[in-house]
């Protein structure tokens, strides 16, 4: 029976910071025994391979991309390397592979296939964001992008709102990072003012804010987010 390669999730530096202070030398020691990879963007990968393994040879690795412009049929193709046994590593653009990141659809085929997957301790923005913010980390739920639409944003904030009121649950979204100013806006003015607001943005890294207070609070510090990756949770308690 031929033996069936290991997929790798690798985890990445969430920005420009030294590896080495948010990666464990395990993330290390896999790349430096992976050739093959499957990530969003080959030209921040390789740069994040070479960060992490300053002497890998980049020549020797085969990447393959996989973002959203990447057709289904083309996933049993990224995963051939593992069927044939070579360890294959899954790459996200920050943080954690898997979640809120097209990798996911890989870890799935790959336990439809028999592959065993190997997560990789690394910084997760969402599970970071929540830690830091005091809110209730017994029960939280991550809700991805708001709508963009103003009446469909104001639906959703409004129905997180009573969520986390009604089962206790802290609310965890995000948004394009050059709306993150436009979306602090309609949160001020739909949310109620006595609702906690959690707004942690550049995770990790030298600029990083994270600060929790009641909507009536915010509305009195003005904040700069833009283009600046950032975590969003509400609670109303």
């Amino acid at each position: 029976m031929k033996l069936l390669g290991k997929l790798y999730l690798i985890p990445t530096t969430m920005g420009e910071s030294d590896p080495m202070d948010v990666l464990p030398q395990t993330v290390k020691r896999s790349i430096d025994f992976i050739d093959h990879y499957i990530v969003e963007n080959e030209k921040t990968a390789r740069k994040s391979i070479k960060a992490v393994s300053p002497e890998k040879k980049q020549s020797e690795l085969i990447l393959f991309t996989l973002n959203k412009r990447t057709e289904p049929s083309e996933h049993l193709d990224f995963i051939k390397p593992l069927l044939e046994g070579k360890n294959v590593g899954l790459m996200s653009e920050a943080g954690c592979p898997g979640v809120a990141d097209p990798g996911a659809v890989i870890v799935k085929l790959a336990h439809e296939k028999g592959i065993q997957v190997v997560p990789l301790v690394g910084p997760s923005s969402i599970l970071l964001a929540m830690m830091a913010s005091g809110m209730n980390g017994q029960s939280f739920t991550f809700n991805g992008y708001l709508p963009i639409d103003k009446d469909e944003k104001k639906s959703a904030l409004k129905h997180f709102e009573k969520l986390s009121q009604d089962k206790n649950q802290s609310q965890i979204f995000i948004e394009t990072p050059y709306r993150n100013n436009k979306l602090v806006e309609d949160i001020l003015q739909i949310v109620n003012p006595s609702t906690h607001l959690c707004i942690a943005t550049d995770i990790t890294l030298p600029t990083e804010f994270i600060k929790t207070m009641r909507v009536s609070d915010w509305k009195k510090l003005k904040v700069d987010l833009h283009n600046r990756p950032t975590i969003f949770i509400i609670h109303k308690m």
